[in-house]
């Protein structure tokens, strides 16, 4: 009589399967979604959002890139806003996206939660390629991951000043914030640092703190630097990144140690997910009622 032996081939179902149940308690960690702040409400009028493009920068020479600009519904442009910045701009302003600014900008400002303010939207530059049909060189990890002024002086000195033609900006560094996720984390938290007469309100998620091009000294010049008038917020995930320039989620704990040892204001919050902006996503109201918590006091 033959002996029936369990088979070894393996049917493409129950591959699939396993295969799910292997990646599905990662996928959970980083199941986070949009709430309602960033979703259209009924009776919330909606700012808008204009494109442009930048490609005469001298400080980042042979560049182009496109930004947005989001102006807030009934703003009186007599009067000065407050202004945030966004690196990786298109990702930002994005309606379909983790973030949604311009929904979340609507909705808490029609709430008086945040103050009426201009949203600046800006890429990485590109430089173009010589050939048709050839790729664009990204100039992204060299403006962002820089440890220098020249990102912070791109900002001051030539795109604000255009957005300021049609715009008026407030003057008031306390009433200016700049955003952003990854490298765009740094490249946030590098503007203020370098220039906190113009910018002192800093967002970070999954912030590079790590030895991209040098960040990872953050944290020592953070302790041995008179603390600046600085308000920083960090988000970051437990599982993100680890490989050949550090461990995202023990860079950002670093820093977090080095801002609560200067005694600057600041909050962290940590999540589960990794190296995504969707934690980020899902908190960004609260963090925006946080950074602007006492907008009321100020003048722009």
């Amino acid at each position: 009589m033959a002996i029936m032996r369990p088979s070894t081939c393996l049917t493409p179902f129950f591959v699939a399967c396993t295969a799910w149940l292997a990646v599905w308690p990662l996928a959970a960690q980083d199941d986070y979604q949009p709430g309602p702040d960033a979703q259209p409400k009924e009776g919330v009028p909606k700012g808008t959002v204009t494109q442009a493009k930048w490609t005469t920068s001298r400080i980042f020479p042979g560049t182009e890139r496109d930004y947005w600009v989001y102006v807030p519904a009934g703003h009186d442009s007599s009067k000065p806003a407050c202004v945030m910045v966004f690196f990786d701009g298109g990702g930002f302003v994005n309606e379909k996206g983790a973030f949604r600014v311009p929904t979340v900008f609507d909705n808490l400002i029609q709430a008086g939660e945040i103050p009426p303010t201009i949203g600046i939207f800006v890429n990485p530059g590109v430089v173009p390629p010589a050939k048709a049909g050839q790729e664009g060189r990204k100039n992204r990890s060299f403006e962002y991951d820089t440890l220098s002024d020249q990102n912070p002086r791109f900002l001051i000195e030539e795109l604000l000043p255009e957005v300021a033609k049609t715009h008026r900006l407030s003057d008031n560094p306390d009433c200016r914030a700049v955003c952003g996720n990854s490298s765009g984390g740094i490249a946030a938290f590098t503007v203020a640092w370098e220039r906190p007469d113009v910018f002192r309100k800093v967002v970070s998620h999954i912030g590079s703190f790590t030895n991209i091009r040098g960040g990872h000294v953050y944290p020592a010049l953070i302790r041995k630097t008179e603390p600046k008038p600085l308000r920083v917020f960090l988000q970051e995930g437990e599982n993100d990144l680890d490989n050949l320039h550090g461990n995202w989620p023990l860079a950002n704990r670093q820093m977090e140690a080095a801002l609560k040892f200067a005694k600057y204001d600041h909050k962290v919050v940590f999540g589960t997910g990794g190296h995504s902006g969707k934690h980020g996503g899902a908190i960004f109201p609260d963090t925006l009622r946080w950074l602007w918590r006492d907008w009321k006091t100020l003048k722009p």
